[in-house]
């Protein structure tokens, strides 16, 4: 019994992204580059959105949300990657991965769930903007941000303790950059057809639902901009909503080509592509994507700044 819990409690390995070639050093320093940028645009926006007060609202509420949810699905993956490839191990404890499996599991779950909420929000301010502090208050942005945690969350324990009660054998190499479902799953001994088939299940409802709720708001929104009079009106819809559907498409594209390709089409090499984007570049992308195209943002950057410039100066002594 002692030598069957040693071994269901082995390490892994991690087959990781890059080798000791000068080229990949130099994707690996590209990498770690673009993680900081990740990191520092996601912190950026929600302190941001914390300090100023007129950011308080649902719409950017939600919006520090997907950046917590960036942030933190980021420093799941790229910081173990990054200690392996520079102490040359490849290893990750049983633990270790349960652990990671189950973190981004669960924020992709949420951001899922969370960009479906946005679109809502969207439809609201455009199709019935009377009504938006009505239908958006506070109370119902905080429900909305706590359903997509905690369903995301339950989703993601229930899958990461059935896959991790199963089986493993062979060398217990996992070839990818971290604990991905589709990576470890390879290395299961045993018939998981009927687990395979409960988690296509479970990625239509968390990629395929989302999706056309989606499609259904932006579908009235549409119809909502096409009957404004106003040229500066449908501006403002455009630009307002512009910015979400370039993260859903980006987001929801690389889930789709990374989750819902059967298991025999699947190479560790599209695995891994797949991952890069939505695990990395696309939480890089996103603050970007906002705060560029977001005149609110820029705005409150400006009032922030002001005040810390006009609290210093308070703070000098006087001549």
């Amino acid at each position: 019994m002692w030598q069957r819990n040693q071994t269901f409690l082995a390490d892994f390995i991690l087959e990781g992204l890059f080798d000791d070639s000068l080229i990949h050093l130099f994707l690996f320093s590209l990498t770690i580059l673009v993680f900081l940028i990740a990191v520092s645009g996601n912190t950026l926006t929600i302190l941001l959105i914390c300090a100023d007060a007129q950011l308080h609202t649902p719409m950017y509420f939600l919006l520090s949300q997907l950046s917590l949810m960036d942030l933190m699905h980021v420093s799941t993956t790229i910081p173990k990657m990054a200690t392996n490839y520079l102490s040359g191990k490849k290893t990750i404890s049983f633990v270790g991965c349960a652990t990671q499996h189950f973190l981004y599991l669960s924020l992709g779950g949420g951001e899922c769930l969370l960009l479906v909420l946005m679109s809502y929000d969207r439809y609201v301010a455009i199709c019935h903007p009377l009504r938006y502090t009505i239908l958006m208050n506070r109370k119902v942005g905080l429900m909305m941000a706590i359903m997509s945690w905690l369903g995301a969350s339950i989703n993601s324990l229930i899958h990461t303790v059935i896959l991790m009660h199963f089986p493993f054998c062979g060398s217990r190499k996992i070839h990818h950059f971290y604990c991905e479902f589709p990576a470890v799953v390879k290395l299961v001994c045993g018939d998981i057809t009927v687990y395979e088939t409960i988690v296509y299940i479970s990625s239509v409802i968390l990629l395929l639902f989302p999706i056309f709720l989606v499609s259904t708001s932006y579908g009235f929104i549409l119809h909502s901009v096409i009957q404004m009079h106003s040229a500066g009106s449908k501006r403002n819809a455009f630009a307002t909503c512009s910015s979400h559907l370039i993260v859903v498409s980006f987001w929801f594209g690389a889930c789709i080509f990374s989750y819902m390709r059967p298991r025999s089409q699947r190479t560790p090499l599209q695995d891994k592509v797949g991952s890069v984007f939505y695990s990395i570049i696309t939480p890089t992308l996103n603050p970007l994507i906002y705060t560029l195209r977001n005149k609110d943002i820029a705005k409150a950057m400006r009032r922030v700044l002001g005040r810390d410039i006009l609290t210093q100066r308070q703070q000098l002594p006087l001549p």
